[in-house]
């Protein structure tokens, strides 16, 4: 076989070794190595790469962000932040149509804010909301589909570690992307809010609201939440009026949500050793998956299938909307086998070039920033695509007594008002673009 074709033939055996349960930073790590030293016909030049490559990856000061924020929303669990975020939401949406369903995507918003984890807002969300879910008569397809689609929103609305990691790969500016990410992510939460009231007016699925609570009341609420605004406008606003860098704005975030934790008494010795090793573990997994991705990006360069493929579509001459789309069905279908950030490290060196040879009418920066936008979404449709949708496995062991069907079942709604979304962020970019506009 040519180099190409063994480049083309590595994607088969990496989805087979996935299907096999093999961690997926080893299987590209393991596919990139054997691949290499099959293509040099030695392996003394895959060895001298690797000699480089882990200190090449890991001393990118930009990769210090992702420990940050994940350990700001571990900070975030402990200090009871995520309950007050729910009983604020309940107080001011409760008493409609599916209000506490409402609630716990308004949560999730709130929440999102300020940890950068989709998998980690899910889960805390979860433990806070499901109770109070069901004790309101809201079945369990919808109590678990609305909390794995909400869950998502931890990943959508700033700060992202997805986010974060496309623009390590893409080289673009970590505070625009964040910028180009805000909207969209509202209206996500928006999109879902919507599905909750359309099926609670169709049926009963949604279950009884709460009673109406008088403003002065709600007004109250809102005052508990005030760390989770003032961390958010420290992290957040300090970014985009430039007072912080983004890792700054990531150590920032991390001390006050520890400083809240520690007040609000939810921060102890052993609490802090449990946040400690939490975020030890889900950096060293994520970092396993980036080395992997590189050992594997590395092979795939020798072979030359990402320069061919470049060239393959600009000799073809195709409608660069039709490409497009094509690479957004791409990763919808990646999205039921794989997770998000496996997703992003595989497949975004490769497509990233030849989506950016093709014109759309921007510049080459606001199209990395809508591409990464629009790669985000279709990501976090993954996350609750069955069969594999993270979110949804997460929700639904917390649920205990909903089998998985029903989760399945209820979280189609909310991935309706995602493929929605896509096409409304595909035929109006400013929705992406707006406010790095206006801010810079």
């Amino acid at each position: 076989m040519s180099n190409l074709e063994i480049g083309i033939w590595s994607f088969p055996v990496l989805l087979a070794l996935i299907f096999l349960r093999v961690p997926i930073g080893v299987a590209m790590f393991g596919v990139g190595v054997v691949g290499s030293v099959i293509v040099n016909g030695t392996p003394l030049m895959m060895l001298a790469q690797l000699k480089h490559l882990t200190y090449g990856t890991f001393s990118n000061y930009s990769f210090s962000i992702v420990p940050l924020f994940l350990l700001m929303g571990q900070f975030a669990t402990v200090g009871g932040l995520s309950k007050a975020l729910f009983k604020a939401a309940e107080a001011w949406m409760g008493h409609r149509p599916g209000g506490v369903a409402m609630a716990a995507i308004g949560a999730c918003a709130g929440f999102g804010a300020i940890c950068g984890s989709s998998l980690a807002t899910a889960a805390t969300m979860g433990q806070v909301a499901l109770p109070e879910l069901r004790r309101f008569g809201c079945s369990g397809s919808l109590a678990t589909g609305a909390l794995a689609a909400g869950g998502t929103l931890g990943i959508l609305i700033p700060p992202s570690v997805i986010l974060v990691i496309y623009a390590i790969l893409t080289e673009q500016n970590i505070a625009k992307l964040f910028s180009a990410a805000l909207l969209p992510g509202l209206l996500a939460a928006a999109g879902y809010v919507l599905a909750i009231y359309v099926i609670a007016r169709l049926s009963g699925a949604a279950g009884s609201p709460t009673e109406r609570m008088p403003y002065g009341d709600r007004f109250r609420m809102l005052l508990r939440i005030w760390p989770v605004i003032a961390i958010f406008a420290a992290v957040i606003g300090g970014i985009y009026v430039g007072v912080f860098t983004p890792t700054e704005a990531a150590a920032v975030g991390a001390a006050g949500t520890g400083l809240v934790a520690l007040l609000n008494r939810g921060l102890n010795r052993q609490s802090f050793r449990a946040c400690i090793l939490g975020t030890m573990s889900s950096t060293g997994m994520i970092f396993l998956i980036i080395l992997g991705a590189a050992v594997f990006n590395t092979f795939l360069a020798t072979t030359r299938l990402p320069q061919e493929l470049s060239v393959f579509v600009a000799t073809q001459a195709l409608n660069p909307w039709l490409v497009l789309v094509l690479v957004l069905v791409l990763y919808l279908v990646f999205g039921c086998v794989m997770d998000s950030l496996s997703m992003v490290l595989l497949t975004v060196p490769i497509l990233f070039p030849v989506m950016s040879a093709l014109d759309f009418g921007l510049t080459p920066e606001e199209f990395a920033l809508w591409f990464g936008v629009l790669v985000l979404i279709v990501v976090e449709v993954g996350l609750i695509t069955p069969p594999v949708g993270l979110n949804l496995f997460v929700i639904n062991s917390m649920a205990g007594d909903v089998p998985i069907g029903e989760t399945f079942r209820g979280v189609m709604p909310f991935v309706a008002t995602d493929l929605a979304r896509v096409v409304v962020l595909v035929l109006f970019p400013v929705i992406s673009l707006a406010l790095v506009r206006a801010l810079y």
